[in-house]
């Protein structure tokens, strides 16, 4: 039996958030896409640092420490450098529970370019495409 030393580290790419309110944050992601908080460290200042899947795409998430180069996108509507797309099998249903946990709609969910997709920006920020893939006939 391996020890944790010594197992294989499997290569992966998550993208890295920096918020203003992390521990509000991590509720937020919680609510509108079910998240799921798989570590946490939390600072005596209550700055949090934490790392969410969302059906086992990770991703990680901290307060922001402009003093070390982590700005967040704001939170008033300015997009970020960085745009994700949250990949489901019902755009319609995630993106309303989106909306309903606080998301702003930036366009709705409709059919585009052979996807289901509509894109909303969330409390921090950060602006988020969710969609699927349409069946190819």
């Amino acid at each position: 039996m391996m020890d944790a030393s010594s197992a294989p580290t499997r290569t992966t790419l998550s993208p890295w958030l920096s918020v203003r309110g992390g521990a509000r944050a991590v509720e937020f992601y919680k609510q509108a896409f079910g998240a799921v908080e798989v570590y946490r460290i939390e600072d005596p200042d209550g700055n949090v640092v934490s790392r969410l899947s969302i059906g086992g795409g990770e991703f990680w998430l901290a307060d922001e420490s402009p003093e070390h180069g982590n700005a967040s996108a704001g939170g008033d509507g300015a997009s970020a450098a960085v745009r994700m797309i949250l990949t489901v099998a019902d755009p319609d249903a995630v993106f309303a529970q989106a909306i309903a946990a606080d998301a702003r709609e930036i366009y709705p969910v409709s059919e585009s370019h052979g996807w289901r997709v509509g894109r909303i920006v969330d409390p921090f920020g950060h602006h988020r495409e969710i969609g699927r893939q349409l069946d190819r006939e």
